[in-house]
């Protein structure tokens, strides 16, 4: 009788993980000539690495996509809004990868327009044809958990979401340049993260 339930429970382990999965936000396959926008700011930019070390380098060489690398240090959510219709127009993304809103937790201002600004980000995204993937950014607080909004967003506009992945490097000093960029390891997990997050999404092949 307890092996019967013991295999009862690993079957309903099983059956929640695929589950999981199937509920997994999807993305449409890239194209050959599909590029990447990696929108944001000193975490896309890549402070504390040099530049063939940041993550959108690093993903480029992972995913066999252009990707560009739009990211400013010290930029805030709004600002970011204001920047974002210019670089569509210039580059026509097929993918947009957002991660933005770290200057804004940091300086401590509103979160409620910070979500606004990135709720607006990801609607013009999509209304110019681009899909997008968000990044969380955690708290910065003792525990470095990953700010709730972005998990929040990815749920309501049905979009993959890295949530943890941030808050994973920014809590290890191994991977971080200082208090709050990674390293170029750091920036390497990151990258991963997201190849296997696109690949999760359905937006590019299994390897």
């Amino acid at each position: 009788m307890t092996h019967y339930f013991i295999k009862l429970f690993f079957i309903a382990l099983l059956a929640g993980a695929l589950a999981a999965c199937s509920d997994e936000a999807k993305l449409q396959p890239l194209t050959s000539n599909t590029t990447i926008l990696a929108f944001g700011d000193s975490l896309t930019y890549g402070t504390g690495a040099s530049r063939d070390n940041t993550y959108p380098a690093v993903l480029e060489k992972l995913i066999g996509h252009k990707v560009i690398n739009a990211g400013i240090p010290g930029e805030v959510s709004e600002k970011g809004l204001a920047r974002l219709p210019g670089l569509i127009e210039k580059h026509r993304p097929g993918l947009i990868i957002i991660c933005h809103g770290a200057n804004d937790i940091l300086r401590k201002l509103d979160l409620t327009k910070t979500r606004d600004n990135l709720q607006q980000m990801i609607s013009l995204a999509k209304e110019n044809n681009s899909e997008v993937v968000l990044i969380a950014v955690p708290e910065f607080s003792l525990f470095l958990s990953p700010e709730p909004m972005y998990q929040a967003l990815a749920e309501k506009n049905q979009l993959p979401v890295s949530n943890d992945i941030l808050a994973e490097i920014i809590a290890n000093n191994t991977l971080k340049s200082d208090r709050v960029h990674p390293n170029a390891q750091g920036y390497q997990r990151l990258a991963k993260d997201i190849a296997s997050l696109l690949q999760r999404s359905g937006a590019t092949p299994e390897q």
